[in-house]
């Protein structure tokens, strides 16, 4: 008889992501954070700017609330954007970046 060997459990923010996708905001406010701050290095290189439609959609792949997900990081500083909301740009290097 083969004995099984589990598949390990992730660890990091991906434990919070199913198939990839968020689909709903961790409760505890660091690991909100925590998983903002991965999405935005996973759908926005630095310095990168983007229009508004072109980052909903990146984002629209990764979460079943994009726009909820965009205020997120720009509440947290991590991306910027023009005062018209026209473009976006990340300025803020994450844990999650290779630098």
């Amino acid at each position: 008889m083969l004995a099984t060997v589990p598949t390990p459990r992730p660890t990091g923010p991906e434990r919070f992501l199913v198939d990839g996708r968020l689909l709903r905001s961790p409760k505890r406010l660091r690991d909100r954070e925590l998983v903002v701050r991965y999405l935005a290095a996973q759908v926005l290189p630095l310095e990168e700017p983007v229009t508004e439609l072109t980052l909903t959609k990146r984002l629209a792949a990764r979460a079943a609330d994009p726009v909820s997900l965009r205020r997120a990081m720009v509440d947290g500083g991590l991306v910027h954007r023009t005062r018209d909301g026209a473009e976006y740009w990340r300025t803020v290097v994450t844990e999650f970046d290779d630098v």
